[in-house]
């Protein structure tokens, strides 16, 4: 090592940080041929933003500071904008971070768009704004984190229609992998390649301590192989809901007599750290007899909430947005305080207080048995709440935290179609 950096001069000792070819490690580089999507999957600290960074510079970096290089209009999407700013642009691997200083690009807060001296520039755009991408054109798009993103469908469907500039636009994806339709869609069609590595792979830039605990800890559990081994997994083994069965049971409208009905599963605690609070909208179609009756999933506006206020507000929207007849709000963590906050924040929300006795698979099994009737369906795609649906077995849950959103369509379906036509809930409720 010594002999080969006395050969070099001034200038290459300088150039050579900043030459990703050198250091990247394999799963790193792009490969060869004419694909237009290649997605990075790994473990979390596999070095999956450092590659997307790099693979921007190489597409935006001509031989000179000033000169043009393959790609001029790049878009950037990130679960967030924030995420996106944070983790894409101004993170340690980060585009800016990864640019020698005479071709790092200029960030323009006011704009959210990275400009390079050689002209060419990239736009932040955002999971949750899907509608922003219609307009704008680019001939090259890193996507980071696809499989996290809240509308992935909806969002990846408008980025396509926009790379359309350039003989070839590409696209990389860096992700961690979770089993959802729009991340297995990609994987399975032919101009896509595939570079994998688990954790790790990049253990040269990691804490020795972090890898020692996560693997002690999760090891190859499902978590563990997802998070660290960078699987892309199927449903869990004897899940109570399979993906196939969701994808038969959506529809695209709602019948505007349903009756809808909110339930909510409050975190335990209420700060930056707490479990998500779970809140499902369920319209029930109450036709015919009632074991007859049929639901339809409206919404999973589940929220990460700082304060009980927060999630409190949520549910409340939620509850007018859909124009809603009661809400359910399971109690047991937090006891009369869940309604005297809802008190608070609306008095006019219709609320019953639920509280559970038995397991949380017990009580998902029946609501599943719902599903497998064929009596119950999901208006769209609502993937965050379906992967939580397939990592509830008979065995409990396999998705290591909380499945809140589950939680609160169990509670929505129990209430709308488990019990139909009771006056008093409650104290039947607390049998399940």
């Amino acid at each position: 090592m010594d002999a080969f950096l006395k050969g070099l001069s001034d200038e290459a000792l300088a150039a050579l940080p900043y030459l990703f070819e050198f250091w990247a490690l394999a799963h790193q580089l792009p490969p060869d041929g004419e694909w237009t999507s290649w997605v990075v999957l790994g473990g979390r600290g596999a070095g999956k933003t450092r590659a997307g960074a790099e693979w921007v510079r190489a597409m935006v970096e001509g031989p000179t500071a000033g000169a043009p290089g393959q790609a001029r209009r790049l878009a950037l999407v990130g679960e967030t904008y924030d995420q996106a700013l944070a983790v894409m642009v101004k993170g340690e691997s980060g585009i800016i971070a990864c640019s020698p200083p005479d071709r790092a690009p200029r960030w323009i807060a006011g704009e959210r768009r990275l400009e390079w001296p050689n002209g060419a520039e990239a736009r932040l755009y955002s999971a949750h704004d899907p509608e922003a991408l219609r307009g704008p054109q680019f001939d090259a798009a890193w996507a980071d984190e696809l499989a996290k993103w809240p509308k992935g469908q909806e969002t990846w469907d408008m980025l396509q229609f926009c790379l359309r500039l350039g003989d070839h636009p590409r696209q990389v994806v860096t992700t961690t992998p979770r089993n959802v339709a729009v991340l297995k869609s990609l994987l399975q069609r032919n101009s896509t390649v595939v570079t994998q590595a688990a954790t790790e792979a990049n253990r040269a830039n990691l804490a020795p301590s972090f890898l020692r605990e996560v693997r002690a800890r999760y090891g190859k559990s499902r978590l563990g192989r997802q998070e660290l081994d960078g699987e892309l997994l199927e449903d869990a083994q004897d899940a109570l809901w399979t993906r196939s069965m969701l994808d038969g049971l959506r529809v695209d409208h709602v019948p505007t007599d349903a009756r809808v009905i909110i339930a909510v599963d409050p975190p335990v605690t209420g700060h930056a750290r707490s479990d998500a609070c779970g809140i499902v909208a369920v319209a029930i179609e109450e036709n015919g007899p009632a074991h007859e009756w049929r639901a339809i999933v409206l919404e999973d506006a589940s929220i990460k909430a700082a304060s009980p206020m927060a999630w409190a507000e949520a549910a409340a929207a939620a509850y007018h947005r859909h124009g809603a007849s009661r809400m359910v709000a399971e109690v047991n963590q937090g006891g009369d305080m869940v309604g005297l906050i809802m008190r608070q924040v609306d008095p006019h929300v219709n609320l019953r207080p639920v509280r559970a006795v038995k397991g949380k698979a017990a009580r998902a099994e029946p609501v599943a048995a719902l599903y497998e009737q064929g009596r119950v369906r999901h208006l769209g795609c609502l993937p965050m709440l379906e992967d939580e649906m397939c990592l509830m077995t008979l065995r409990g849950y396999e998705g290591g935290r909380s499945p809140d959103r589950l939680d609160a369509l169990v509670w929505a379906l129990t209430d709308g179609l488990l019990r139909p036509g009771m006056r008093t809930l409650s104290p039947q409720i607390r049998a399940i």
